[in-house]
């Protein structure tokens, strides 16, 4: 069943961004995603904080990115907002240097189902007119079956997570139309 799901999600987010699975074995994995913005440092720094106008809704637990926000300061909340008062963690903040790094720890969707956590960095770099935006998530821990099966999915997920950010940066809109 995970691996049927996991298929699916991967098969509709082909990423333009340079994307890889650095690492994989029963344990956990590595992923990396790379894309160049046409944006300042601090313009994109920015933008990554304004989170639910380019995450993309399918991969919330209430439908609609509007309810994510994220806090850029350490001890800071990926956070959802649910219904009837609801609420959910995504990841917790624990690193910021503003205009270079931003660091979240945690589990994001399936993955907050297993016994392990993560490490989800935006670094970013001025290169050429632009910033390059390399996104890194380390995960490790236990789940049953193993973490194997996990790594190209979620580098899937996040290569499209991290295009919708450039679109959003670049044109205001974080959709492909």
């Amino acid at each position: 069943m995970r691996t049927a799901i996991f298929t699916a999600m991967a098969i509709g987010l082909a990423s333009p961004a340079a994307a890889a699975v650095i690492d994989s074995q029963p344990g956990g994995f590595e992923v990396r995603e790379e894309v160049q913005v046409a944006a300042t440092p601090a313009q994109v720094y920015a933008a990554v904080g304004r989170i639910g106008r380019w995450w993309n809704g399918e991969h919330t637990y209430s439908g609609d990115a509007a309810n994510m926000s994220l806090e850029l300061k350490a001890g800071g909340c990926f956070c959802e907002q649910l219904k009837d008062g609801g609420g959910a963690r995504h990841m917790g903040v624990i690193l910021v240097q503003p205009d270079k790094t931003v660091r979240l720890e945690g589990a994001l969707g399936p993955l907050a189902g297993t016994g392990g956590t993560g490490h989800l960095t935006f670094a970013l770099k001025p290169k050429d007119a632009g910033t390059d935006v390399v996104l890194t998530y380390d995960f490790g821990g236990y789940a049953r079956g193993g973490m194997g099966d996990f790594a190209a999915p979620v580098d899937a997920v996040l290569g499209g997570q991290l295009d919708r950010l450039k679109r959003y940066i670049e044109t205001g809109r974080p959709d492909a139309h």
